[in-house]
């Protein structure tokens, strides 16, 4: 596998230093837009982004992506991370239209802050498009809905997984913040996978947050109280590189470990055989689609955009991993 390279990270604006602005300023809507990339567009207009935070992998390539195709158009951004705090991220969509903004990207941390900030959005009329998360039961008008259709990659990761190890014995599942879109549609797929195997029964899930402490933690809990385990789901790549982590630790060999995402981190462990596979997401590509879908509609031009965007994966093994580059999937900085 190739070394990763990253280069420095653009300055990321919080909602703390904005809202002190506010303070200030006395609610002014002539905020300076610190977190802003770009040369800025002939006709002035910004682009939003409100982004859950900039530490996963996923969420980094995704703005990547966005500065990409920002600066290919010419756009300003003005670019906000919330650190992981659906109350943060809220009040940095009220920012963003304190900007008066021409159009928001909403990578929202869960499914309440992903209602919340769409009505604000809404109700100042400034269209929004909504990357990964979206909010559940139809709250909320978005101009397009950019994702992974993480149901079907859940159901075939699964699928793949129990083959493994015969399509008989126990598993675990380790799952994403309870409610978040993710974690609801990745539960729904493999809950599919098992309807057709009936002899795998799910002995322990527990939810980790995405984070890989957190599932090695779980996962040893898991592995204690379970000694015939077979395999663990993770619904995401951290939390199975947790889970292995933690098998790894207690010499616990034999099981089945998956994720979903296509980390470069991912993409070793498949290699060196910590972990077996995982789906591959494309953050990088959704980033340019979220922007050059917002450059549409402020031209004017965002008629024929589609109500849902689902973009594909694709199967990481041991078999095949050899023949896929991280790159392609979250972008040029990482090689």
């Amino acid at each position: 596998m190739q070394s990763m390279k990253f280069r420095p990270k653009r300055m990321i604006a919080t909602a703390a230093a904005l809202s002190a602005a506010l303070l200030f300023t006395g609610c002014s809507p002539t905020i300076s837009p610190t977190g802003a990339s770009g040369s800025g567009s002939a006709n002035g207009k910004t682009i939003g982004i409100a982004v859950a935070d900039q530490k996963s992998l996923f969420y980094v390539a995704a703005v990547d992506g966005m500065e990409q195709a920002a600066d290919e158009a010419g756009y300003k951004l003005v670019t906000l991370s919330a650190n992981n705090n659906s109350g943060q991220q809220v009040n940095q969509v009220q920012d963003l239209i304190t900007q008066q903004v021409d159009v928001i990207i909403f990578i929202a941390q869960d499914a309440t802050s992903a209602a919340a900030g769409v009505k604000l959005a809404n109700d100042a009329g400034i269209p929004i498009i909504a990357v990964d998360q979206k909010p559940e039961s139809g709250k909320g008008k978005l101009a397009t809905y950019i994702a992974t259709d993480s149901v079907a990659a859940a159901e075939k990761l699964c699928t793949w997984m129990f083959d493994q190890f015969g399509g008989a014995g126990d598993i675990a599942i380790l799952q994403g913040p309870l409610g978040s879109t993710a974690e609801l549609q990745r539960s729904e797929g493999c809950a599919n996978a098992l309807a057709n195997y009936p002899d795998v029964t799910v002995v322990a899930q527990e939810s980790a947050g995405w984070d890989e402490t957190k599932a090695f933690t779980a996962a040893q809990n898991i592995l204690t109280a379970n000694p015939d385990l077979k395999a663990i789901f993770g619904e995401s790549d951290a939390m199975a590189l947790g889970a292995a982590k933690a098998a790894q630790q207690e010499g616990r060999t034999g099981l089945v470990f998956v994720g979903i995402d296509g980390f470069p981190t991912m993409f070793t462990a498949v290699a060196d055989g910590l972990t077996q596979a995982t789906m591959a997401q494309q953050p990088y590509l959704m980033g340019q689609l979220s922007v050059q879908d917002a450059v549409k509609i402020a031209e004017g031009n965002g008629g024929d955009i589609p109500e849902l965007q689902y973009q594909d994966t694709v199967l990481v093994t041991g078999e095949n991993v050899a023949d896929n580059d991280p790159a392609k999937f979250y972008g040029p900085d990482f090689k």
